[in-house]
């Protein structure tokens, strides 16, 4: 059987990156087809070569045995390749038609009317359902993601190619999602599916390519290897997936938050009276889809953000609206969202990253002067305990790799054994070895008496990790649950803003 898609010698470099180095692959018809590796392996730059956005440095294409040239989005649609990108392009303001029918005629005269009745039709055959005449603005995520994968079909797309597709998704959605591209290549459309998880990819997949370093490490039968095959090809080395964790034992309350209410966007509130409690020795994990209310949260919790109304206290202390060095001094840490915008000044030295919550006090500083021995002899001292991959603890943060970039915040963090830690999206585009090394890490730390709140949506990585479960939805609480117990298809409906028929004590 012939290959419907080759790439052949596909390179591409950026400045100081070589993103793709000498990467072959076929695609056959009529298949799902996994594209893995970690963020940064070179998943998207390959895929986006391929729908035109990008033009490579050198290799070539073959469709069905011809070579094409594709040097614009438009040429690939050309040619029946269609792309879902994990940021949906779509105008809010429109409704379903308009953005899929938007930049295909030159015509004045548009017949809606007909365009939304081959959509119409489109999505029931496909199992893609969606009102033609809504406007995108109210379409829930997984909608839109239809809204998006219709728009390929209505351009004649054979090929599909989903970049991330679950990432904002519920587990509902993605199981819906599933279906939706097994009924498309039943129908002989092929899909190429962009992702990092490998539960995803044992799921949908039919053949499965591993990405590692921007180079293609190999190509097999989903149904001929396992988790911890791909897991090693993804890392170059063998991961352990069994985690060794205990029942927690919960001391006291340790942060504590009343009713609070936090503003957000054009005056609206993007939190809705949460109330959550975390004690001493446990993990409590907070599920959501990004955007519900999360991150707003957590800049209240840790002193970035006003609160409206509402209180927080930590170790019975009121710290409401309190700014983050008096929270720091109480026995708060905090690994922000974002570790290089957030957590890193990147140009300065690792050891000076390493202090920079306590570069004022002894004995990293004494009269207002910098004690360079000091610094020099704990940096050399975390880095070994965290495993920092460095040459030296002199070079800028900036040149290290984001799982070891992570690393140094989370010694900054746990150098003073503090009472609570704030963990957001710890694991973040990380390798699977550096997400085990900080899940390990952190269950430690609950074990030491550490109060933790983690926040993610890696609902594998909250369902790992955690003691007890709460889900966001729109700023509101919407319940929680021991993690021992916890039933994914609750927290995927909790995710999605409904209830179940038996509801969750909050």
């Amino acid at each position: 059987m012939k290959p419907l898609l080759s790439l052949r010698g596909i390179t591409k470099e950026f400045p100081g990156v070589l993103a793709n180095e000498q990467i072959d692959l076929d695609i056959y018809s009529g298949e799902v087809h996994a594209l893995l590796g970690e963020n940064g392996a070179g998943k998207s730059t390959l895929m986006n070569i391929l729908y035109g956005l990008y033009g490579a440095d050198a290799g070539q294409i073959l469709l069905e045995g011809r070579e094409i040239k594709i040097a614009s989005p438009r040429e690939a649609i050309e040619l029946g390749i269609g792309m879902v990108h994990q940021h949906f392009m779509l105008i809010p303001a429109l409704t379903v038609t308009e953005n899929i029918i938007l930049g295909m005629t030159g015509s004045v005269h548009l017949n809606m009317r007909e365009a939304a009745h081959k959509i119409r039709s489109a999505g029931e055959e496909y199992g893609l359902k969606v009102n033609p005449e809504a406007k995108v603005a109210t379409l829930s995520v997984g909608q839109q993601q239809r809204v998006e994968i219709l728009k390929a079909l209505y351009r004649g797309a054979k090929i599909l190619i989903l970049d991330e597709p679950t990432a904002v998704l519920t587990p509902q959605e993605t199981e819906e999602l599933f279906t939706i591209l097994r009924r498309l290549t039943s129908r002989g459309m092929t899909v190429i599916f962009i992702t990092h998880k490998l539960n995803e990819v044992m799921a949908v997949s039919q053949r499965v390519s591993v990405l590692r370093r921007g180079r293609m490490v190999k190509t097999v039968l989903t149904s001929a290897t396992s988790p911890e095959e791909l897991a090693g090809l993804m890392v170059g080395r063998q991961i352990d997936f069994h985690l060794d964790k205990r029942p927690a034992s919960p001391g006291d309350i340790v942060l504590e938050v009343q009713d609070l209410h936090i503003p957000g966007e054009k005056n609206l509130l993007a939190v809705r009276g949460v109330s959550l409690a975390v004690r001493a020795g446990e993990i409590f994990g907070l599920a959501g889809v990004d955007g519900n209310g999360q991150s707003e949260l957590i800049r209240a919790i840790t002193g970035l953000q006003r609160v409206l109304k509402g209180r927080i206290r930590i170790c019975g202390q009121e710290v409401t609206n309190l700014p983050p060095r008096r929270l720091l001094d109480l026995g708060m840490a905090h690994i922000p969202e974002d570790r290089q915008k957030q957590g890193l000044i990147l140009d300065m030295k690792i050891e000076e990253n390493l202090i920079l919550e306590y570069f004022s006090q002894a004995p990293f500083s004494r009269r207002h002067f910098l004690q360079g021995g000091s610094i020099q002899k704990l940096a050399e001292k975390l880095i070994q305990d965290f495993d920092i991959r460095t040459p030296s603890c002199e070079i800028p943060a900036g040149n290290l790799s984001g799982g070891n970039q992570q690393k140094i915040i989370l010694a900054r963090c746990l150098y003073r054994r503090p009472k609570l830690l704030i963990a957001v999206h710890p694991t973040r585009g990380l390798d699977i070895g550096a997400t085990d090394f900080i899940h390990r890490t952190l269950i430690a730390e609950r074990d030491r008496g550490c109060a933790i709140l983690l926040v993610s949506t890696e609902l594998d990585e909250i369902l790992r990790v955690s003691d007890r479960i709460g889900v966001i939805y729109e700023g509101r609480l919407m319940g929680v649950m021991d993690a021992a117990g916890a039933d994914i298809a609750t927290i995927g409906l909790l995710m999605a803003g409904r209830k179940p028929e038996n509801e969750v004590a909050c």
